[in-house]
């Protein structure tokens, strides 16, 4: 039996979950754009693969380091898997068209999900390296 699977949705939506990971689907909503993200998030315990298949989308790797914090922008593809390993913090910055798949540890987004906020200074630096990834 072939399952099929369609989120047209705004947001996060896990769809296919079973034993240990999932396949969710990410579409545009507000604190992913372009110039709105306000904070970033780390997962201690999994990894987090990204495939981009429709829009364009910005993967953005987070380095901290005591008092500074470092951005690491990547112009994503489509069709091709990005992965960010356990401990990494992160984010993803979209466009209003896009549409992405997350394969990750099952419940990941209930159980395993740290938060920080980004200051004023920090915004501006990464919304600043996210449009340097578009043009």
């Amino acid at each position: 039996m072939i399952e099929t699977y369609n989120y047209e949705g705004k947001g996060y939506h896990p769809f296919l979950i079973r034993e240990g990971w999932q396949v969710a689907q990410l579409n545009y909503v507000e604190k992913h754009g372009l110039d709105d993200i306000d904070q970033i998030e780390v997962h201690n315990q999994s990894d987090e693969a990204f495939i981009l298949f429709k829009g364009k989308a910005v993967l953005v790797e987070v380095q901290i380091e005591q008092e500074d914090i470092h951005f690491n922008c990547q112009y994503m593809k489509p069709g091709v898997t990005y992965n960010i390993p356990a401990g990494t913090w992160h984010e993803i910055a979209m466009d209003r068209d896009a549409e992405i798949i997350i394969i990750e540890r099952a419940n990941t987004h209930k159980q395993d999900c740290s938060y920080s906020k980004l200051t004023e200074s920090q915004k501006q630096i990464l919304y600043s390296k996210i449009k340097d990834q578009l043009s």
